[in-house]
């Protein structure tokens, strides 16, 4: 552990792990290296007879679209603007952070075989200004962090009458828990303590796990289903207060917006067992409709008014079947008309948010500011495993890869991704200058292995490992399944590359580290597709999603 003093009062806790693969946020010219000064250090393992080598690739284009969103759907399920940092998205069209696995279904996609799983990775932005890390420790000096978790009771089901009073309780009991995480919390005001952060993080997960279970099996009990609670169990520290003395462009241009809704799970009365089915059916829908207004903000600009009364009126037939279902066995809820109507991110008239929505034509938030670079090339690739064959993965699979919180969180599951194109053999945890000619390129590979029961796991990663890295070989109790490789390429030009003005998007604390780069991905391949992708890769071909 290093502790670096800063001017005046401030102490800054980073956690190192050797090398450069620390978690020392500060998009400085030390960021940068040239390509040729990484030493080689990728080597693949050698493919067994037992192995598979073939190798899958989607084309789901580049963004071109231009789906992003500061959304983090995979990690922060139901936070918006969670990832406090813009992503690009590419593939299914309709995904935010409240989206259901039926939402993801349903959508549309920028995928040219017709995949809707989701891949999404943080943007980058040339900006021409001086960045200093003297900025940050200055914001970070006025900040108290707390803990960011998902809204569990946003994504209830309809919770049967028999079950209402110990929900209401375990509720207030998760409420409880985020406030004695905030009190810990606020004894790190002004610094920055990975090990201590993780420590709580890890607590707080042991209690909201053990909550949320029984949650469920009260809902259970009581005749009533619940599923994809785990995804809801992690939580994340915070550090919303630096953005305040972060610079930020203003503008009145609001981009890529969203629907906003009233929510109405935690507006229901208990359900009587008879209409639990038809209640849960319309809340479902309700998710539908907001997830279909979302796509057609995405595929038609500028009709905002008119996606927004389209819903109101299907949101108000919905809510109307919740009440008459409700009704025919209890008193009929009152006032639930009142949720019908929703509004769009950055709109005027909503409650103020620590971090704005993206504003202007570069979609800017505090500290992440220029011009989005577009990649010139995403290539999309599932690939083998080098002692056996895979299996098909689990249609809602959920994987993240790297780490958007190495300052925060420590460097545990960072990954170095930056390289030059023609330089396969090496990867690097700085921003890469590349010679004349030759792309920067980030390579994020994702992990191979799954545990074969599940789709999500508390942590979000537990659920699946990467292979080892000599043998190839999955862990104990793991299977081999498609392993997924994005290859995201830019052209930027070599002077920015020179001076050090180009960065990823990231979270405050991370002050655009580029050790935080990560990448996340749902599968919402059809079981079919998923067949095919892992016949490919076990008999050996080099097939293309598109071609049939």
């Amino acid at each position: 552990m290093a502790v670096l003093a800063a001017s005046g009062a401030l102490t800054v806790t980073f956690v190192t792990s050797g090398g450069r693969g620390t978690a020392d946020a500060a998009t400085e010219l030390n960021q940068f290296v040239p390509i040729e000064k990484v030493a080689a250090n990728v080597t693949p393992p050698r493919t067994r007879a037992t192995g598979s080598k073939g190798r899958f690739v989607v084309d789901c284009g580049t963004n071109g679209n231009g789906k992003f969103s500061p959304d983090n759907p995979v990690a922060q399920p139901g936070i918006k603007n969670g990832a406090e940092h813009v992503h690009d998205f590419v593939g299914n069209l309709a995904i935010t952070a409240n989206s259901s696995d039926a939402d993801l279904e349903a959508s549309g996609t920028t995928c040219r075989n017709g995949d809707k799983s989701s891949y999404f990775w943080p943007v980058v932005r040339i900006d021409k200004s001086v960045r200093s890390a003297a900025d940050t420790r200055r914001a970070l000096a006025g900040t108290t962090p707390t803990v960011a978790c998902p809204s569990v009771r946003d994504r209830l089901p309809a919770v049967p009458v028999g079950a209402w009073n110990s929900v209401r309780a375990g509720l207030h009991s998760l409420d409880q828990a985020t406030a004695w995480a905030n009190g810990r919390m606020a004894a790190s005001r002004g610094r920055i303590d990975a090990r201590a952060n993780e420590a709580l993080l890890a607590s707080l997960r042991t209690r909201r796990a053990r909550l949320i279970r029984a949650l469920s099996e009260s809902i259970a009990a009581a005749g009533g289903r619940t599923t994809g609670m785990v995804s809801l169990v992690e939580c994340d520290v915070n550090y919303d207060g630096m953005h305040a003395a972060m610079r930020h462009t203003a503008a009145d241009i609001k981009a890529t917006p969203q629907v906003q809704c009233p929510a109405v799970r935690d507006k229901l009365p208990g359900i009587p067992a008879e209409a639990l089915d038809e209640v849960n059916r319309n809340l479902a829908e309700l998710d539908r409709q907001i997830s279909e207004a979302d796509e057609r903000l995405v595929t038609t600009r500028g009709q905002g008014d008119a996606v927004l009364g389209t819903l109101k009126a299907r949101r108000i037939a919905a809510l109307d079947r919740i009440a008459t279902a409700i009704g025919r066995r209890a008193d009929r809820p009152q006032g639930l008309d009142a949720l019908a109507a929703c509004t769009l991110s950055g709109q005027t008239g909503e409650a103020p948010k620590a971090l704005p929505d993206p504003q202007g034509p570069n979609l800017e938030l505090p500290n992440n500011t220029g011009g989005i670079v577009r990649p010139a090339s995403v290539l999309i690739e599932y690939r083998g495993n080098a002692t056996s064959k895979v299996t098909p993965m689990p249609k809602f699979l959920r994987a993240l890869t790297g780490d958007a919180k190495p300052t925060s969180r420590g460097p545990a599951n960072a990954r170095a991704a930056w390289t030059c194109s023609g330089f396969a053999d090496r990867l690097s945890d700085r921003y890469p200058i590349c010679p004349a000619g030759s792309r920067v390129q980030r390579v994020h590979d994702f992990p191979g292995c799954w545990d074969g029961k599940n789709i999500d796991s508390a942590n979000h990663r537990s659920h699946v490992a990467f292979a080892d890295r000599t043998t190839g070989a999955c862990p104990a109790t793991f299977v081999a399944i498609p392993q997924l490789r994005i290859t995201i390429s830019y052209d930027i030009p070599r002077d920015v590359q020179v001076r050090g003005q180009y960065a990823l998007d990231s979270f405050p604390e991370e002050d655009h580290n580029p050790f935080s780069d990560h990448d996340d991905f749902i599968n919402v391949n059809t079981d079919r597709t998923m067949r095919r992708i892992a016949a490919c890769i076990n008999t050996g071909r080099a097939c293309r999603g598109d071609h049939g």
